[in-house]
C-alpha cells in the first residue's frame, strides 16, 4: 500500500518556519490503530487524513498520541494541498470534521479558514497552572483549554514551562498571551498532555484568542503572532459565532508512506 504524504509548513512564507503538519492523502479510512500509528511515526505535532474529492473532503487530525477535534494548522496544510496538488482549479474547499463543517478559501496565496468562534469562561487559577507556568497570570479563562493574560510581550518570550505540571492540568492544552508590539497580541501554546510541549503555531487556539481580544478591546480584527522558535504569523477576525484565520504555507517535503505488509486483515505493531 502506498500513501501519499506531503509535510507543510503552515502560517508562514518560508521553509523552516511556521508549524509543519503531514498531509497524507487516502483513497479509503484505513483502521483508526494504524492512522494513529503513522502519525506516531511522523512524529509532528499534528498529521491530517483527507478521503474525498471534487471539493469535499473528510479531514481528521492526530497528534503522535490522539486524535483531536480541531486543528488549524494541520486544516490550512490540507487546504494547501488539495489547492495545489490535487484541485488547482478550487478557490474554496469544504472539509467535514469532528468540529463540522470547515471551509478554505484562498486568494492571492493567502488562505483563511472559517471556524467556529470558542469563547471561554472566567476561572480561577489552580496551582498546578501557575506552576507550570512559573507565574500567576492576570486573568484565566478555560473552554478547551486554559487561555492566560499576561502583561507584555517580554513576559510571553521568556517562559520556560514545567511540561509535566502542565501534563497533569485537566485541560488539554494552556495558552499564554498578552499585547504584542508590533502586532495586536502575542501568544504561545502548550499541551504536553497530547504529546505536544509547545506547538509552533495553533490555529485553533485563535479561536479563543480572538473572542477573547475582541472582548477586550472592542475590536474584531487582529493581527498576530505566535512566539515559538519558529514563529508563525496570522490574521484574524470574528464575525459573529465565526473566526476566520488567515495566513500562508510553503511545502517542505512530498512522497509516499509504504506499507508494504499491510493488509486488511493485519494489524500495526
Amino acid at each position: 500500500m502506498h500513501i501519499p504524504i506531503f509535510q507543510i509548513d503552515a502560517f508562514t512564507t518560508r521553509p523552516f518556519g511556521g508549524n509543519p503538519a503531514a498531509v497524507c492523502v487516502l483513497e479509503r479510512w484505513l483502521d483508526d490503530a494504524v492512522l494513529q500509528s503513522i502519525a506516531a511515526e511522523n512524529n509532528l505535532s499534528e498529521t491530517a487524513f483527507l478521503v474525498g474529492g471534487n471539493g469535499r473532503y473528510r479531514l481528521r487530525w492526530f497528534t503522535p498520541t490522539v486524535e483531536v477535534d480541531l486543528c488549524g494548522h494541520a486544516t490550512l496544510a490540507s487546504a494547501y494541498v488539495v489547492f495545489q496538488e490535487i484541485e488547482p482549479s478550487l478557490r474554496e474547499v469544504r472539509f467535514d470534521s469532528r468540529s463540522g463543517e470547515l471551509r478554505v478559501s484562498r486568494e492571492d496565496g493567502l488562505m483563511t479558514l472559517d471556524f467556529p468562534a470558542s469563547r471561554g469562561r472566567i476561572s480561577d487559577c489552580p496551582d498546578l497552572l501557575a506552576k507550570g507556568l512559573g507565574r500567576s497570570p492576570l486573568e484565566v479563562r478555560r473552554d478547551a483549554m486554559y487561555l492566560c493574560l499576561f502583561a507584555d510581550e517580554a513576559e510571553i518570550r521568556s517562559m520556560r514551562p514545567d511540561f509535566s505540571a502542565l501534563a497533569e492540568l485537566d485541560l488539554m492544552g494552556v495558552i499564554v498571551t498578552a499585547p504584542g508590539r508590533t502586532v495586536d497580541f502575542v501568544s504561545r501554546m502548550f499541551a504536553p498532555k497530547v504529546g505536544i510541549p509547545e506547538d509552533p503555531v495553533t490555529g485553533a487556539a485563535h479561536c479563543l484568542l480572538t473572542t477573547y481580544w475582541a472582548e477586550r478591546t472592542g475590536k474584531t480584527r487582529f493581527t498576530a503572532r505566535q512566539l515559538s522558535s519558529r514563529g508563525g504569523e496570522l490574521e484574524c477576525e470574528l464575525r459573529g459565532e465565526r473566526v476566520l484565520i488567515s495566513g500562508r504555507a510553503v511545502k517542505y517535503l512530498q512522497g509516499e508512506i509504504q506499507l508494504q505488509f499491510f493488509t486488511e486483515e493485519s494489524t500495526i505493531p
